[in-house]
């Protein structure tokens, strides 16, 4: 796929996909894709205050692929839905938190081929029994018509996303229906190649821009591991040749080394997960769950960059790689990275009541007496 802005008239069409040429020896290659995402994502230089000398930092805005489907998941659903219309679906189950981006972004994309969407959410046992709400993610899937099923995370931890989505899969088959499965964050094999294709897109983006710049490492988060797999792969055997470093929001290392290595395997790469991708722990206090310290660092990036980081990804891995940088600066110092930001602005939503001591700057607008007044003159429209 070149690297041009696509028409209107190609987005939401299938198409023939031809991989990049230092990754045609893997195996299965996807045959088609759908055009979900707009694509190319900007590039820029991101000024964090408190680099080491000579270091540059460059945020990659995956944020930007549409809003509805904003982040990285839809670049994995190119691929999923395509696969998911040519095996004649006519329905698409997916699993996640109750605030998952890959879950709103899939209901976004089953309408827009007009599938049917059924997510599983997972949230607490207090609340498995009401109303999820309208909250951020929550409120778009519902929009779009998808169908909510809950369940506890002490039945998804007993039970798997792979058990529960067989349930309900066998149970529309029951129906009559034509189920699709996408996994927790759209990551398989196939979804890894949504990656692989945004490294080409990195590298055109490199060779047509006015500087020459090379980066030497790619930092992104890791929430579910497919990104990181076609990130790292890619880079690997492309003209980049770039380090991924990704920050793990829930799991620890190990966990994700050896799931990736597992999808690295479905497509025959031939290669060590742990020789490729460098991960670091960032959960914190655990998956969606902040500190106020990682919320201000939210606050403080916005208010000095313009640059709105969600909470539960893209939040933490920054906020690591700033921690990292801190406190071993000769490892960064002189180096060009490019952060991946994967969106999730709508999770920030989700947490209102923890954001809102942190901001202020407001007050009451004192016009002065002797400033003129004359009834009607403001049009308010």
């Amino acid at each position: 796929m070149a690297l041009t802005t696509a028409s209107t008239l190609e987005f939401l069409s299938k198409k023939p996909y031809t991989p990049p040429s230092w990754a045609s020896h893997l195996n299965p290659l996807p045959s088609h894709v759908f055009s979900l995402a707009h694509l190319p994502t900007p590039i820029h230089k991101w000024n964090l205050p408190n680099l080491p000398p000579n270091t540059h930092l460059y945020l990659k805005r995956d944020d930007l692929s549409g809003m509805q489907l904003s982040g990285n998941k839809v670049r994995k659903l190119e691929f999923l839905m395509a696969d998911a219309v040519a095996q004649g679906a006519d329905c698409i189950i997916t699993i996640g938190g109750i605030q998952s981006n890959h879950c709103r972004a899939t209901a976004v994309a089953a309408k827009y081929l007009n599938l049917d969407c059924y997510l599983i959410l997972r949230t607490s046992k207090a609340l498995v029994d009401q109303d999820p709400g309208l909250t951020g993610n929550l409120l778009v899937e519902r929009l779009v018509g998808a169908h909510v099923q809950l369940i506890s995370k002490e039945e998804y931890a007993k039970i798997g996303s792979v058990t529960l989505t067989e349930v309900l899969k066998e149970r529309l088959i029951k129906e009559g229906r034509r189920p699709y499965v996408i996994p927790v964050g759209g990551s398989n094999s196939l979804g890894t190649w949504g990656y692989i294709e945004a490294i080409r897109e990195i590298e055109q983006q490199i060779q047509s821009g006015t500087s020459d710049v090379k980066f030497d490492d790619i930092v992104v988060a890791c929430g579910s591991g497919g990104t990181i797999a076609g990130l790292s792969l890619g880079s690997s055997l492309s003209t980049l040749k770039a380090r991924v470093h990704a920050f793990s929001v829930c799991d620890d290392p190990d966990y994700f080394h050896d799931y990736i290595q597992g999808l690295l395997d479905g497509i025959n790469a031939g290669v060590n997960s742990r020789d490729i991708v460098h991960i670091q722990n960032a959960k914190g206090l655990g998956y969606a769950m902040n500190t106020s310290e990682e919320l201000n660092f939210v606050r403080e990036i916005a208010a000095t960059t313009g640059v709105v980081l969600d909470p539960v990804y893209s939040g933490k891995a920054a906020y690591g790689l700033v921690k990292d940088i801190s406190e071993s600066p000769k490892k960064w110092e002189g180096r060009k990275i490019l952060f991946i930001h994967t969106g999730g602005l709508l999770g920030l939503f989700d947490k209102v009541d923890q954001i809102a001591p942190l901001v202020g700057k407001w007050h009451r607008m004192d016009v002065n007496e002797s400033v003129p007044r004359q009834d009607g003159i403001g049009k308010m429209f």
